[in-house]
This record gives structure tokens, sequence and C-alpha cells, in this order.
């Protein structure tokens, strides 16, 4: 018999029509060929197996070359990357699952010997810290700051991937807003320092989305963002009203869900009464999110899907160890990154039956 948890029950909203509420987390792997950027030939086994998420977000992935982030990122510019994508994507829904592909540039949170050339973000301002590159780390550079007349096409170039995505099979994108990234960096104190018209922190940010929309479609394009975020050395110290102004901003395109990462615990109660649509939350603190811990979002309202992340590299069918109490298999870091298949699609099932029946709402 099925748990009672909520995190099994079915969720319906518009095109969001998901037979449980947990979601796979986007999670960078890096085992795609660095030189083409087309996923490895096992990723469509890898997302294949954790097709009984109600949805799985993919890994990041490139719109530009520029927006690599290092080594065995993949992409979704070529026709060569496309076709990796659709094996990918007819894998997943073979098994009945569903697929977002996650659009991410990286923007300054890269390095020169990845993209090819000088890294690229809001403002010139460094982040603090190193990057992973080709042999080991390397120390962060200062990164070129975006002209205004290279911004819509930048924009252009999202909707591009987006088409790309459903041209490749993906139930829809979600645009990768958070974690210091490039869209983030627009939306932050410290790292948008411009005097033109995208001064006005959410603008670039909801041209992409506008852009993405137009392409695809609202009901196809999700939205990740993290707000109050320190990650790559951002700084939001008002937070709660820039991302009302976004959430505002998504309710009136009607996006199909926003993504929200939360660092700390007040960002749900904060910012859940402005966003109307499916939300999915994510805990983004210390060790991977329990159950038990997902459950308490959802029975107090403050998500409608969870998003696990670490979780679904060891336990491919985590919705049904959640449902039996199976013991849950928790990852060696050493796995989680880089080329060795070891610690990708080598984690079995507890059992080779079927997920379960979800309960009824």
């Amino acid at each position: 018999m099925p748990t009672a948890s909520p995190l099994l029950r079915p969720y319906r909203d518009g095109a969001l029509v998901l037979p449980n509420r947990v979601a796979m987390a986007p999670m960078t792997r890096g085992r795609a060929d660095d030189t083409t950027g087309v996923p490895h030939p096992l990723t469509s086994l890898y997302y294949a197996q954790r097709a009984s998420a109600g949805l799985i977000v993919t890994e990041g992935i490139w719109p530009v070359r520029v927006g690599k982030s290092g080594p065995g990122i993949p992409g979704l510019a070529t026709a060569e990357q496309v076709e990796g994508w659709r094996a990918v994507a007819t894998a997943v829904h073979a098994a009945g699952g569903r697929v977002f592909a996650q659009l991410w540039h990286a923007g300054r949170v890269s390095h020169p010997s990845v993209v090819g050339e000088p890294t690229v973000a809001a403002s010139a301002v460094r982040a603090r810290g190193r990057i992973y590159i080709e042999g080991g780390w390397a120390e962060t550079t200062t990164p070129r700051e975006l002209t205004t007349e290279e911004l819509p096409r930048l924009a252009e170039d999202y909707a591009t991937a987006a088409r790309n995505a459903i041209e490749a099979g993906f139930d829809g994108v979600e645009i990768h807003g958070a974690n210091g990234y490039l869209l983030h960096g627009f939306l932050a104190d410290n790292t948008n320092l411009r005097t033109d018209r995208y001064a006005d922190r959410i603008r670039f940010p909801l041209e992409v989305t506008e852009a993405v929309v137009a392409a695809v479609g609202a009901d196809r394009v999700g939205y990740r963002i993290s707000p109050g975020n320190p990650e790559n050395d951002l700084v939001e110290a008002n937070w709660p009203v820039v991302y009302r102004d976004l959430l505002h901003e998504f309710t009136r395109l009607g996006l199909a869900y926003v993504h929200l990462v939360a660092t700390e615990d007040r960002v749900f109660p904060e910012l859940r009464p402005h966003w109307p649509g499916p939300l999915i939350g994510n805990v983004h603190q210390g060790p991977p999110s329990s159950q038990a811990a997902g459950e308490r979002l959802l029975e107090d309202g403050l998500v409608d899907v969870v998003a696990f992340g670490r979780l679904f590299i060891g336990n491919p069918d985590l919705p049904s160890r959640f449902a039996t109490g199976a013991p849950l298999v928790h990852v060696s870091e050493k796995h989680h990154y880089g080329s060795a298949l070891e610690g990708y699609v080598d984690f079995p099932a507890v059992t080779t039956t079927r997920s379960p029946s979800p309960v009824p709402a």
C-alpha cells in the first residue's frame, strides 16, 4: 500500500500534471563530451532511471558557448547537441516521466580557458574564489560587462535554445536565474553596477523570460530563483522587494512554475503570497533535504512540489523509497561531478516493480 505522505499525492495546475510531488532538482554531473557539448550516451539511461520523479529538471545546459561553466557541461545550441538530448527526452518519456531542460548561463562563474574568450556578466565585477577547469582549479577572472546592444541578442539566444529543447522532445524549459550565475547577477546589489536601462535589476531576467515565452509558450517555461543567496559572492540586501516585483511579472506572463531555492527559512513564507502559480521548493542548506522536511513544506502550504537533488543520485527510485521506507543511499561527493562513469548510472533501484500508485488528492 502506498504511504499517505503528501509527497506521493498527484499535482495538477494548468499544463503541469504530475503523478507525485517529488521533483528531481537540476544537478551538474559533468559527464558531457567537453569538445562537442553533447551529453554522454549514458545520460539517457541516467535520467530514465529517475523517471518516477513527478518532474525531472535536467542539469544546467548552456544556451551559448560563453555561458559554459566548466568541463563536461553540455550545450543546447548545435544540431548534434539537440540529437543527443532527443535520446534523453525519448528515454524519459518511454519510462513514463516528464522532463524540463534547464537553460544555464554561468556568466562570470566560469573561466576564459573554458569558454575560449573572456567571461561576461552584468558588470565587470570579479567573483571571489576559484573555478574548476580542465586539470584543476584556477583563480577567477574579471568578466567583461555585456553591452546594452548585446543583451537583447542574448535573450534571443535563450529563446533559440528553448526552441531546440522543444525540438529535442523536452516537455519544457527552466530558466536558471539563481545561485550567482548570469541572470542572478543582474538582480544583485554588488554585481549590477550598470547605469543604462539594465540598471533596473529585473529588466534583463524579464527580457530573457519574455523571449523564451514567445518562443515556446508560457506553459512550457519555469524559472529558478534563490533570493538572498550569497553563493558565488552575491549580495542581495533588499531581496524581498526585488523578487516581489519579479514574481509580479512572472504572474503576468503565466509561467508554468517558479522553482524557489531557499537559503534561509523566511524565503518561502515571504514570497509564497506573491506567486499564485505552481511553486516548486528546494531547500539549499546543509545536508540533502529529508522526506520529513519536504512533507512539512507541503503541509504548511509553502510549496506545491518539493525538489530533491543529491538524494536522487544514489536513489533513482526516490518516490518509491519514500513510500516504502526503504533505506536511502548517501553518495560520496567525489561521485557528484566529473568524467568518470563511476557513480553515474550504477545505483540500482530497490525493486524492479513499478512505482507506487499516487495517493488520491
